[in-house]
This record gives structure tokens, sequence and C-alpha cells, in this order.
């Protein structure tokens, strides 16, 4: 069962869109139940007896410039 306010909720988007009641709530599933799309970047977390790889510090890695440098292959 739909709950009340959901159902109430499409019903105004279908009306509001000049649709159907089930066009709506079928484009609201498969939106809902959609993948999840994949990460844009990819972490490669490397060491070496606890090091961090490629001359990076703990400190680089609480810095988000740094990080986006890094990941877009600008370090």
């Amino acid at each position: 069962m739909i709950e009340d306010i959901l159902f109430r909720q499409l019903k105004r988007r279908a009306a509001e869109q000049g649709r159907s009641f089930q066009s709506v709530a079928n484009e609201a599933l498969r939106q809902g139940l959609a993948p999840a799309p994949a990460s844009k970047y990819k972490l490669k977390w490397t060491s070496w007896h606890g090091e961090l790889a490629s001359g990076l510090t703990w400190e680089d890695l609480a810095n988000r410039e740094v990080l986006f440098d890094i990941f877009d292959g600008r370090r």
C-alpha cells in the first residue's frame, strides 16, 4: 500500500504535469530504484610499511585541494 501522503503528492504532481497518476508513480519508482551513478574518482590507496605513497603527508590528506589535484592527475 502507498502511504496516504505519498499518494496525495503523486496525485498532485500528476495533475500539475497533466500526466496520469500511473506514469508519475512509475517514473518515481524507476528513479528511486535506479542504481547509483558510479563515482568519478577512484582512490588508489597504497602504502609501504605504514608510510603514505607518492610523497604525501598526513596533512595532505586533510587538504581537500591537494586531494583534488591528486585525483585529477595534477600531482
